[in-house]
């Protein structure tokens, strides 16, 4: 589904300061399957997620989406084919705009439009169903500017807008960090739904080792740009990922 192939990536390269992130590194993703990636901090997850969206340029290496090479497409090119929600709740979304505004901007993602025509007004019913199973009652604030919501509730919105358009693979990066604990589950269970009602291939970045075995079919862990653990979540515990992660932050202090 996604093959990354001998990735390479340094940054201040030539200076005192280079940063070598990764080096000949090889992943697979299966279709149809969440897969958690955790680690450290600076092992390379977030730099990963924007490696593959296009946001940074790989210095050397092949990215393969459903057999097509997308190492050399611009972001905007890469977008069609990819959703992506962020750790910061606003930057999903646009909050100066109403929600049926961002829903209606999400669905146009890679067409060309003006805003004179952004809104369709046979779209609203789908629009409306796709809040409703969110349970949070926002398809009865579709002409509320989004920066009047909740973080939770903007992140919800981010979701459904990211996978409204089925998109071949989904960037989950870090998405609940920035919400407390009880709207943090709230989102993590309505991503599942949408993954699994769905069926979209996904790359969820998180420092929640429960969260990462419980949402998510398989755990990669990081450390410098290197895989030091690759399982199905089912054979994984929450203490034997603490306990790996312990001892690598010791080693690194060491």
């Amino acid at each position: 589904m996604l093959k990354i192939r001998k990735l390479s990536k340094s940054f201040n390269r030539g200076t005192d300061n280079e940063i070598n992130i990764f080096s000949n590194f090889d992943l697979d993703i299966e279709k149809n399957k969440c897969t958690a990636i955790i680690g450290p901090n600076g092992c390379g997850k977030s730099t990963l997620l924007n490696i593959v969206s296009g946001t940074i340029a790989l210095d050397g290496g092949k990215i393969v989406l459903n057999g097509e090479d997308i190492s050399m497409l611009r972001e905007e090119d890469r977008a069609q084919y990819l959703g992506r929600v962020y750790q910061n709740p606003s930057l999903g979304v646009s909050p100066s705009l109403t929600i049926l505004e961002n829903m209606s901007l999400a669905d146009k993602k890679g067409e060309s439009f003006s805003l004179k025509r952004l809104i369709k007004k046979g779209n609203i019913d789908k629009y409306i169903a796709l809040l409703k199973d969110l349970d949070l009652g926002l398809e009865s604030k579709l002409n509320t500017r989004v920066k009047f919501l909740s973080g939770g509730q903007r992140q919800s919105l981010s979701l459904v807008m990211a996978a409204m358009r089925h998109p071949k693979l989904l960037l989950l990066d870090e998405h609940t960090a920035a919400l407390d604990p009880k709207t943090s589950n709230v989102v993590m269970k309505k991503t599942k739904e949408l993954i699994e009602k769905y069926s979209i291939s996904t790359i969820m970045v998180s420092h929640n080792m429960k969260d990462a075995i419980e949402y998510s079919d398989r755990v990669i862990m990081l450390d410098r740009g290197q895989i030091i653990l690759d399982k199905a979540s089912i054979d994984l515990t929450e203490e034997e990922l603490i306990h790996i992660y312990r001892e690598k932050l010791v080693q690194n202090v060491a």
